[in-house]
């Protein structure tokens, strides 16, 4: 009998054993709050600083403006894409890893090191576009960036308290490590494939690149289609791109990207306004004050840019106040709108680069109507989308239209339709391009202050229409009822 008990409570003190080692790994592990708080704010820093070597791009008086930032452009916008989906790929690895320890914490901190180094390499990609230097340096982080979230994910499923309530009561979590792990190895394969075409066919590497950008798109397609095709229903944690993002996470990259961008703003006014103190006491007789009304167009450009800025970050808070998910084709448009949202510092500088009157001038106000334009329409079709899937990303009380529907379709639309307005006028009156431009900067906020104001008006008039025209039915359908009463009356009391 004793020898039957022995191996019984060896067993039993070896489960106690486990059990206490987890509770232990347990309580050594924290919250990823501030982890995912500090790396957001490092990628929105590093996706909007992109815009500094194109705000500061110098011109000469005979070059085109057009021509000489349509690839700078385009560059910054891949490498805020570029960012942006580094970022949605880490919110999808920490929605399944949702505690973290030291070795957790350093293997992110190593990730974060390289994709904020992917700008560099995407910017010696554009410069050098015939070098596969650039393009081996690109691979070679995102590969290694795969290597290391790889880890990342190998060391969570090893110690289950890391992961997410929902693997954690799985059977199939072997499963799961399996799936989340080809996900995360697709890009780093194919920037091992486009590194190896550099040297046969540097096109075809760029083709690859691009795919590697747009993949996460390209394949939520492809499921939809399969899914169309064949049927059948998706587990019920995929780690796939069509898993709503997190919404705390989706405000808090969109405040990083306003916060930065209106810090953009004030140190082009400390750098370059701020006249020398040589130049103050020679050309002004050392009156400060003259010295400064030199920059009087620098800073209406500044004051009217950040109300820009401030006020599209006021229409993108009150959007996410009726929102309870943000979609993938929500997050892929709030991407654009920040992409945009982030040129707002070129525009700064274009609006009092040249002189007035110049053809360069005139380019230069319509680049910032266009700016301006996109970044608001981007948010009006997030909020359309909103309302395509209103259960799954709306609050009930804005679920069934009403004046919160209206109020909020005013706010979105203010931004694109003065924006195109401006543009319109800008092309009619091209001698006024930039007074125009900042009239319409400073004149928005007062717009914005009326607008509430306005669509109430418009409401009670609309309401008051339909109330007198439903009096007005009812006094003429009322003889014909009184009398079809007083005919059935009659008829059962004969």
């Amino acid at each position: 009998m004793e020898k039957m008990r022995t191996p019984r409570n060896h067993a039993r003190s070896f489960l106690e054993s486990v059990a206490s080692s987890e509770s232990v790994g347990y309580s050594s592990t924290q919250s990823s709050h501030r982890l995912l708080a500090y790396s957001d704010a490092l990628l929105s820093i590093i996706a909007t600083v992109m815009i500094l070597p194109v705000a500061h791009t110098k011109f000469q008086d005979n070059e085109s403006i057009q021509a000489l930032l349509t690839t700078k452009i385009a560059v910054y916008l891949m490498t805020f894409l570029i960012v942006t989906v580094a970022w949605a790929a880490h919110i999808r690895l920490f929605q399944v890893i949702e505690r973290i320890d030291d070795t957790l914490a350093l293997l992110n901190l190593a990730c974060m090191m390289l994709i904020t180094f992917l700008p560099y390499t995407f910017s010696l990609m554009a410069t050098f576009p015939s070098y596969t230097l650039g393009i081996l340096l690109f691979c070679a982080c995102v590969m290694v960036i795969g290597l290391i979230q790889a880890m990342i994910v190998l060391y969570g499923f090893s110690r289950p308290f890391f992961l997410n309530d929902q693997i954690q009561m799985s059977e199939n979590q072997a499963y799961y490590k399996r799936r989340i792990l080809e996900v995360i190895m697709r890009v780093p394969i194919m920037c091992l494939f486009a590194s190896i075409f550099s040297f046969i066919f540097i096109p075809l590497s760029y083709i690859i690149l691009a795919v590697v950008i747009f993949l996460p798109y390209i394949s939520q397609c492809l499921k939809w289609i399969r899914s169309k095709a064949i049927g059948g229903e998706m587990p019920f944690y995929t780690y796939h791109p069509s898993e709503p993002l997190s919404k705390e996470r989706v405000e808090a990259f969109s405040d990083g990207v306003y916060a930065i961008v209106a810090t953009l703003l004030i140190l082009d006014i400390c750098e370059g306004n701020v006249p020398d103190p040589s130049v103050v006491k020679k050309e002004f007789d050392n009156s400060l004050i003259d010295a400064l009304q030199e920059y009087g167009p620098e800073y209406l450009a500044y004051f009217g840019s950040f109300a820009t800025v401030g006020l599209l970050w006021f229409v993108h808070h009150s959007l996410f106040l009726h929102v309870t998910k943000a979609t993938r084709l929500m997050g892929l448009f709030n991407t654009f709108s920040l992409a945009f949202v982030g040129g707002l510092p070129l525009a700064y500088q274009l609006t009092h680069e040249f002189p007035r009157g110049s053809r360069n001038e005139l380019e230069a106000v319509q680049i910032s109507c266009v700016i301006i334009f996109f970044a608001g329409l981007f948010q009006l079709a997030m909020w359309v989308t909103a309302l395509f899937t209103e259960r799954e990303t709306l609050h009930p009380y804005v679920r069934y239209g009403g004046r919160e529907h209206t109020f909020m379709l005013a706010k979105l639309s203010l931004y694109p339709c003065v924006a195109l307005g401006t543009f319109v006028f800008t092309c009619v009156l091209s001698r006024f391009s930039t007074s125009i431009f900042h009239m319409m900067e400073i004149g928005v906020p007062f717009a914005f202050l009326l607008l509430r104001l306005l669509v109430r008006v418009a409401l009670a008039v609309i309401r008051l229409l339909f109330s007198v025209v439903r009096e007005e039915l009812k006094s003429f359908c009322s003889p014909y009822s009184t009398e079809m009463h007083k005919s059935v009356v009659g008829f059962f009391a004969s």
